[in-house]
């Protein structure tokens, strides 16, 4: 019993001591700053996505979303890309956006594919700086004849 009771004295002073001579590191306080979350956004989107809903097959159609300079300079969009030949944007290409002002950018869409559809819109402003809007909707087919004569109404006129 005494050899028992020794060895683990021994063991509990060996491992006080240790903690003792080996303290645990201090966790490191690094400070993680994101550049992007400090400077404050100057382009600002009134909306980022625009529902469309059902639209007839054949009918384009068309949405203005506005965006505003939110910074000190002015802003400046250097592109605005769809992701494919049946979604147009136009804005004024030349033009700074001063601070405080608005602009508009107007989305096209060629409504021929049937189905459902969701096109995201690059925005590339200030040389580098990039943000995405989105329409969707869906496209319902026309009907390929008109409808058939109802005999029935001219029945009820007379």
């Amino acid at each position: 019993m005494k050899k028992i009771f020794t060895l683990l004295v021994i063991a509990c002073t060996a491992t006080a001591v240790n903690a003792q001579q080996n303290p645990a590191p201090a966790p490191a306080q690094v400070a993680v700053t994101d550049q992007k979350a400090a400077v404050p956004e100057t382009l600002v989107l009134k909306e980022t996505e625009f529902n469309f809903g059902k639209i007839p097959q054949g009918k384009p159609v068309t949405h203005v979303f506005e965006i505003s300079n939110s910074g000190t300079d002015s802003l400046r969009i250097v592109n605005v890309q769809a992701s494919c030949g049946c979604t147009t944007p136009e804005w004024e290409r030349d033009k700074p956006i001063a601070p405080g002002k608005t602009a508009k950018i107007t989305v096209g869409y060629n409504a021929m594919a049937e189905g459902p559809f969701t096109k995201p819109v690059t925005i590339t402003y200030n040389g580098s700086e990039v943000k995405q809007l989105f329409i969707k909707g869906e496209v319902w087919k026309t009907p390929t004849s008109s409808a058939p004569e109802n005999k029935s109404l001219s029945d009820l006129k007379n």
